[in-house]
């Protein structure tokens, strides 16, 4: 015979259904989450901002920060190359009996250097490097003839270095011409002797008349200085010989 225990009922405080009692348990350490309050956002007034942004205009400065690219000097005057001067400058020294010394009185070192290199070009097109050799030279040889002008003039001599070297760059044209000749010719021939002397000639009779007639006191040593100018002419001439 089964024994029976009394179990007392139980009895929620609050009434009602146990299930409906029931919650469900939140997880540990969660923070509560903020209210975020609405915020509103009128696309008509960002697409007004937007259409009144203008892009940047190149062509001009209408703000008036500063000159625009249309006002800018080229490239080459800005470095100091005149382009066209070098070309006057060219062109009068290939006539040697019409020389036009007005264009020789401001000295400027893009034409010289463009024929030293033109020079060493031509040099090393017939296997031999030169550049170095042709820019100590040319620097003793503007520092020689700026000397014994200077000397032969006295304290009344006005002939300056950056002139001096101007001038003897220029007038290196005759040679640049020599040496772009001599890779079509035989080395060693008489042909080649006879064309180094004519350029020789050629060169110095340039130089000394600009020296002459661009510097004071020169007219009375026309010799003495045609023939510095001939000894430096000569030794440029010697390397395309040789």
């Amino acid at each position: 015979m089964a024994k029976e225990f009394n179990v007392p009922p139980v009895v929620f405080p609050s009434g009602g259904n146990p299930d409906q009692q029931r919650r469900l348990p939140t997880a540990p350490f969660q923070p509560p989450r903020p209210s975020i309050p609405f915020m509103s956002f009128d696309v008509g007034s960002a697409a007004a901002a937007s259409t009144s942004f203008s892009a940047p205009q190149f062509g001009g400065n209408p703000a008036g920060l500063g000159p625009g690219f249309e006002d800018e000097p080229p490239l080459l005057e800005e470095l100091g190359i005149n382009t066209r001067q070098i070309w006057s400058k060219t062109v009068s020294i290939l006539n040697p009996f019409r020389v036009n010394s007005q264009l020789h009185e401001d000295g400027d070192l893009s034409g010289p250097f463009l024929f030293l290199m033109s020079f060493g070009l031509f040099q090393l097109l017939a296997g031999k490097l030169h550049f170095g050799i042709v820019l100590g030279w040319v620097t003793m040889a503007s520092l020689f003839l700026y000397v014994v002008f200077n000397m032969l003039a006295g304290r009344n001599g006005n002939l300056d270095m950056y002139r001096c070297f101007s001038l003897i760059g220029y007038c290196m044209l005759p040679m640049v011409i020599l040496s772009a000749t001599a890779l079509f010719l035989p080395q060693g021939g008489v042909v080649i002797f006879a064309m180094a002397g004519l350029f020789v000639i050629w060169s110095t009779r340039i130089c000394a008349r600009l020296l002459v007639e661009l510097a004071s006191y020169g007219d009375e040593h026309r010799g003495l200085i045609a023939y510095a100018c001939f000894l430096i002419y000569t030794l440029f001439s010697l390397l395309v010989i040789f």
